[in-house]
């Protein structure tokens, strides 16, 4: 029993008092938020809404992982993933019950928010602690989430229900009595078991004792609704040997919690079809993602949406100039009207400009009857993000010659201005700007900021690269390739190597890496989706040969690429 059941006699008999009515106006109010099986992307629009209106996050472990990104700076998090109470001196995990925090601070005020695994409706806790908060008179409301049962099931590719219809019984097996076995042995209903890997046989055993024929179908999945999940099917009779026969039993994990989907309506046999999740083409494979934080974001996403787990890993910082006197003459150009076309080749260059307009205390507004241009989508929505609308963007190659390609040569009738303002990285190619010199352009070429190499990534990344942890790298430029390979070694040759385009592929084989994914155009969503496109072939070459699917890290050879 919680602290806060065991004080719920004594909180009624306070609850009529005159006085603890009046002190409940000073309560704060708690937010029951469910966190759903584990993929963060399902979490409601609503509880997205109350964590960022949190001042306490009050989170088990499992709740927090899918949380925690959407948690506002500032907000107090006493447990966070490991359970220690910093106002109890630093306690242990466990020793600080989370019914009691939740408690606490509420009385003094605080909007809180008590997050759990799957859905509070289905947590008995949970329901113990309303009672309680009730009580007190404390005010509270519930988000509910995705019960593990459904959310899971669902991602396996396991309908719960076919059109026929049919009743669906969920069943906690670690607390199950024999009645309740005794009820859904007899019945023809699915029935979703939640339990443990290890436990998966003893629960079939105990469904076909209670009445449940052995050749009644049966999935099992670990890890449901993350890029770690992983289901088998078999029948209650022979769950226990397909298990073992896939290496996964015995285990000293065998105590991973799993759902199981037991019934002839959940149509398992139906994966194939069904199994929309687990199918995805870069399912499961660890990407690196070379690329500054800020760039990466974009494409991890991205990646995600193929089933990949990015890992990005910084092999350049981006620095201010180390003399900032020609930024200061050119931004103080743009407002006196010295150009007639600012053009931006990065998300970098347009960041340097903005932050030096703030400096300035300058916005948007001082683009006014300047022509703008942008190359690549992602500087173009970065742009637009800050106000500014490009005037121009290539038509082609999102690159410095597919610029030119488009860039209008001078005409004294029609441009009052001459001068363009290029502001770029200190190693930018002179292609755009003798490319503008020859369209009879002038060219402020000012160095906007510094690209260095980064600082090596911890030990642990560095052993996955050089080791062949990680399935694929993407390349989106020659610098991310040396640099990569400096700060943190070759990577293995079972790993995918991806490059953006044609100048990117040969400095890789230059650093003796084979490439076998290259964009059809210079464009990090390209590259996404090329990479996607080679992990959906070999998936299905895979099929057709009747092979167990593996990543690519699942197949190391004993030796390292060499060049």
């Amino acid at each position: 029993m919680s602290p806060i059941t065991a004080r719920t006699a004594q909180a009624k008999r306070v609850r009529t008092s005159p006085t603890a009515v009046a002190h409940s106006a000073g309560f704060g109010h708690v937010t029951f938020l469910g966190a759903g099986p584990g993929d963060p992307g399902l979490l409601t629009l609503r509880a997205v809404d109350a964590l960022a209106q949190a001042d306490v996050l009050i989170a088990d472990p499992e709740a927090y992982e899918v949380v925690r990104a959407h948690v506002r700076a500032g907000t107090d998090v006493p447990l966070q993933a490991t359970g220690a109470d910093p106002a109890a001196g630093g306690a242990a995990a466990g020793t600080v019950d989370a019914a009691d925090l939740v408690m606490r601070a509420a009385r003094g005020g605080k909007r809180v928010v008590r997050a759990v695994a799957g859905d509070p409706g289905m947590d008995a806790d949970a329901t113990a602690d309303m009672l309680a908060l009730a009580a007190e008179g404390i005010t509270f409301e519930v988000v509910p989430g995705i019960a593990h049962g459904v959310g899971v099931a669902a991602y396996a590719g396991v309908p719960l229900r076919d059109p026929e219809g049919g009743d669906v019984r969920f069943v906690d097996g670690p607390t199950a009595d024999d009645r309740c076995w005794t009820e859904v042995g007899a019945s023809d209903a699915t029935v979703v078991v939640s339990t443990t890997l290890e436990a998966v046989a003893v629960t079939a055993g105990r469904l076909i004792a209670a009445g449940r024929k052995p050749d009644t179908p049966l999935s099992v999945t670990v890890a449901g609704t993350t890029t770690r999940q992983r289901t088998w099917t078999a029948t209650l009779g022979t769950v226990e040997r397909t298990l073992k026969s896939a290496k996964v039993l015995p285990s000293a994990e065998g105590d991973r919690p799993a759902i199981a989907v037991v019934g002839e309506r959940s149509a398992p046999a139906q994966r194939d079809q069904l199994a929309w999740f687990e199918s995805k083409p870069l399912f499961g494979w660890k990407v690196l993602v070379p690329r500054t934080k800020e760039q990466a974001a974009s494409l991890s996403e991205q990646l995600r949406s193929y089933g990949a787990v990015p890992s990005e890993v910084p092999t350049i910082a981006v620095e201010p100039p180390r003399t900032p006197q020609q930024m200061d003459r050119a931004v103080k150009g743009l407002v006196t009207g010295r150009y007639e076309w600012i053009a931006f080749t990065s998300v970098n260059a347009v960041k340097a400009i903005r932050e030096k307009f703030e400096e300035y205390g300058l916005d948007a507004r001082a683009f006014a009857g300047i022509k703008v241009a942008a190359v690549g989508e992602q500087t173009a929505r970065v742009l637009q993000e800050f106000g500014v609308r490009p005037d121009l963007v290539p038509s082609g190659e999102q690159s410095a010659a597919g610029l030119l390609e488009d860039w209008p040569p001078y005409d004294p009738v029609f441009d009052p201005i001459d001068r363009v303002f290029l502001p770029r990285a200190d190693i930018a190619t002179e292609t755009l700007v003798a490319g503008l010199v020859e369209l009879g352009w002038e060219v402020d070429d000012v160095t906007a900021y510094r690209t260095v190499r980064a600082s090596p990534p911890p030990a642990e990344t560095r052993e996955a690269i050089k080791g062949g942890g990680f399935d694929a790298v993407l390349f989106t430029s020659s610098s991310t390739v040396r640099n990569l390979v400096g700060i943190a070694g070759k990577p293995h040759n079972v790993t995918v190597i991806a490059c953006i385009g044609p100048a990117t592929a040969r400095t890789a084989e230059e650093h003796g890496l084979r490439v076998d994914v290259m964009a059809p155009e210079p464009s990090v969503l390209a590259l996404a989706e090329a990479l996607a496109e080679y992990g959906a072939a070999r998936r299905a070459a895979a099929i057709e040969a009747g092979e167990v699917l593996k990543r690519p890290s699942e197949k190391r050879p004993q030796r390292r690429r060499r060049a």
